[in-house]
């Protein structure tokens, strides 16, 4: 409220303990830029009680909150750099394990945006992801061109606000929208992407991949194995969503 912008960092599961500080602090109109580290199954051996799998339904509900979900280095270093001219909380949900490197460092990402990572006139259905989720999608869309069937990929990094006009396009190409997140179903990603739909005369075949079991300890391969939002959960739901016409 002095006109600092701070900045600060935790384990995404960890925020749960703050979260009446940080519903005050929306009331009383502060700039507060919150980063949950940690996030998903996707931490591996260290357990349920270590992993932010409530982060983004909670962050989403805040009131003018912005929420962002990069899925590489260079656009964790973009959006982290974006969140101090935002006004209200903002909050960058951040991945442990090292992930592939998509984008450049000249790249831009303005919140609000997305970016369209396979594309053709051919696609059949679209795939919507974030964060670790991104590498993810990525496998099963090259997995089902090898079977013939062309998706769209879009990383929405912004998950509050999203870009809708991008969802609703894609929507409109392909008929069908899948959702992957390394969250629980409630409030996160997949929700944020069907709200889009919720103004639209023609709403799209949806459906999500979110965490839907208690994790244990395991590998982060395994781990998203078990929770169901791998590439070969994502290639099997796409197969289920083309077929269900």
């Amino acid at each position: 409220m002095r006109g600092w912008t701070p900045y600060v960092a935790t384990f995404a599961a960890f925020l749960s303990r703050a979260a009446d500080f940080l519903r005050m602090a929306t009331v009383s109109g502060a700039r507060l830029c919150v980063v949950g580290s940690h996030a998903g199954v996707s931490i591996g051996p260290d357990g349920p009680s270590q992993m932010g799998l409530e982060d983004l339904a909670f962050f989403r509900a805040l009131w003018r909150s912005t929420v962002l979900y990069p899925c590489d280095a260079n656009q964790t270093a973009h959006l982290t750099a974006a969140m101090a001219d935002l006004s209200g909380v903002s909050y960058l949900r951040t991945t442990r394990g090292e992930t592939p490197v998509l984008y450049g460092p000249a790249e831009s990402f303005p919140v609000g945006g997305s970016k369209v990572l396979r594309s053709s006139p051919g696609d059949r259905l679209t795939i919507v992801a974030a964060g670790v989720t991104v590498h993810e999608a990525l496998l099963a869309a090259d997995r089902l061109a090898d079977l013939g069937v062309a998706v769209r990929v879009i990383d929405l990094y912004s998950v509050k606000p999203v870009d809708v006009a991008t969802l609703q396009q894609a929507a409109a190409d392909t008929g069908r929208v899948l959702t992957v997140e390394d969250h629980w179903p409630q409030g996160g990603l997949g929700d944020a992407v069907f709200d889009a739909f919720t103004r639209v005369t023609c709403v799209p075949r949806l459906a999500k991949l979110g965490v839907l079991a208690m994790p244990g300890s395991a590998s982060p391969v395994e781990q998203r194995q078990h929770a169901g939002i791998d590439s070969t959960a994502i290639v099997e739901a796409a197969h289920e969503l083309l077929l269900d016409s």
